[in-house]
């Protein structure tokens, strides 16, 4: 599979790029807005293409598109349909590598990484498959004398998915097989910055059977953003990013009369108790912190580590940073490294200034990422793997989402201590507790106020027949992403009151209120 090969003259100094563009009505589609922005490749910091950036006209086109995709679709037998998703499903099965090698080709993080976006991806699209169960109605015989009731789940019609640059293909397929599997239609918004996946999954749809118009790439900025949210054909809007932005998105899709699932920031802490094993929470505090060069909402960013245990695990987790192994995600003569660079220069500047302002707050810098390179690769927007000690809660450092490769220890005196923390912070994402101590573990998942959580699991990722989704200012909206959420997210119920007269019995007509005598 191929994205588009178009080049063409730009203002903004990168002449004779590869654009991206959009896909509509099952091909690709050059745009005629005359905006495009730079797609970068991280390691290099070489601009590598250029992606269009949709006007009003090309917004319409699209939207018009999936709504005429989406009166076909829906006539579809629930066995075609699952036919399709079984194909698109063994396509990304069999070339999952050639779509990995594009998400690190411009999200930067290292290939293997890539596949298991992917692979958690498809997890969901597994899940589809089996969607004839799950939007099955219900059945009442006999409900009142001669009087049936029953229920009917069916599509919404159009919907749009708006997805972040840090999971490419894994986030929208949180969102696209169960939505495309209940009958409806997807205009998928990918970011501007790593936008080649979403194209390479349109091709796939294509080869699989879907039919023309059902699976939309409407390639954008906030132009095509608010596009779909104020547009009276899009019925819902699932959206994964930050948290102001996840607000803006709910306020303005719910105003225009949408459903919405917006899933926003994070800043997810780890508790560990005295009795846990600190070589297992050293391992897996660093892949936690420093995969996917932090940038995941899942990520954990916060050690609460009760004492006496700060040393001693600091020091593991020093030493396994040093081990760490940094480069171009692709790799070199086939080795990978363990972390790759940051999305953009302006993200590893904004990473920086938050270890600035920890240090200015008087926490102790204890190992330092800033001004990290890779030799060959000095233009890349690399960020090293960054250990702060003794980080005050009252740091913007501290309150606010990092989202790099920026680990932070907080020394806690009791479990009482490390909970009332976690609890009284703003989002309500992802959180872990580490320890032996099954009463212990028990009584932190009835107490935390978090939406998913690990005992002695660092990233909690729900799989794919239960559902993602935090609390607080990390969820806004009316469903968490996938599980049996997502099928009830993209269908609405009809209810049906049915009574076939005895043609033998009946007798006349009775405007009375109902009885069940």
């Amino acid at each position: 599979m191929s994205t588009t090969q178009t080049s063409f003259s730009t203002t903004d100094g990168d002449a004779d790029v590869r654009v991206i563009s959009h896909w509509i009505d099952g091909a690709e589609r050059a745009s005629t807005s005359g905006r495009t922005a730079p797609v970068f490749n991280p390691a290099t910091g070489a601009v590598s293409a250029r992606v269009a950036l949709a006007d009003q006209a090309e917004i319409d086109e699209a939207i018009a598109s999936a709504e005429a995709g989406y009166r076909v679709w829906k006539t579809y037998s629930i066995a075609k349909r699952q036919t399709v998703l079984f194909n698109f499903r063994e396509l990304l099965n069999e070339r999952k590598r050639e779509l990995a090698e594009i998400i690190t080709a411009e999200h930067g993080k290292v290939v293997s990484d890539a596949m298991g976006e992917i692979l958690r991806g498809q997890e969901v699209v597994e899940l589809a498959t089996g969607f004839p169960h799950l939007i099955k109605g219900a059945f009442s015989e006999n409900a009142s004398t001669g009087v049936d009731v029953y229920s009917l789940k069916q599509p919404l019609g159009v919907v749009g998915i708006i997805s972040p640059f840090n999971f490419p293909a894994m986030v929208p397929m949180w969102f696209f097989p169960i939505a495309i599997a209940a009958g409806n239609a997807v205009v998928l918004k990918p970011s501007e910055k790593d936008p080649s996946a979403a194209l390479w999954l349109a091709e796939a749809w294509k080869e699989a059977g879907l039919p023309d118009g059902v699976f939309t790439v409407l390639q954008g900025d906030k132009l095509a953003v608010d596009g779909l949210l104020t547009s009276p054909v899009v019925q819902s809007i699932s959206f994964v990013g930050s948290t102001p932005i996840a607000q803006y998105i709910y306020e303005t899709a719910s105003k225009h009369g949408k459903r919405v699932q917006a899933l926003g920031g994070a800043k997810n802490h780890m508790l560990v108790l005295p009795d846990a094993d600190l070589d297992l929470v050293a391992d897996q505090a660093v892949n936690a912190g420093y995969g996917a060069a932090g940038e995941r909402c899942m990520a954990i960013s916060v050690v609460l580590a009760v004492e006496p245990v700060a040393d001693e695990l600091i020091a593991k987790i020093q030493e396994r940073i040093a081990k760490l192994r940094i480069g171009n995600g692709a790799g070199v003569d086939g080795v990978e490294p363990d972390m790759g660079p940051l999305i953009t220069d302006i993200h590893r500047d904004k990473v920086s200034s938050y270890v600035d302002i920890a240090e200015q707050d008087g926490a102790k810098i204890v190992v330092d990422g800033r001004g990290f390179t890779v030799d060959g690769h000095e233009d890349g927007f690399f960020f090293g793997p960054t250990l702060i000690d003794d980080i005050p809660t009252t740091s913007r450092a501290y309150q606010e989402e990092i989202f790099g490769p920026v680990l932070s220890v907080v020394r806690v005196q009791s479990y009482d201590e490390g909970l009332e923390l976690i609890n009284s912070g703003q989002f309500g994402n992802g959180t872990a507790i580490f320890t032996n101590d099954g009463g212990a573990a028990r009584r932190f998942q009835n107490e935390v106020e978090v939406g998913m959580i690990g005992i002695n699991v660092p990233i909690p990722v729900p799989v794919a027949y239960h559902s993602f989704g935090g609390w607080k200012q990390s969820l806004f909206g009316d469903a968490k992403a996938y599980g049996v959420h997502g099928f009830d997210f993209f269908t609405r119920e009809k209810a049906i009151t049915s009574r076939w007269l005895d043609p033998a019995s009946h007798g006349g007509i009775n405007l009375g209120f109902p009885q069940n005598n």
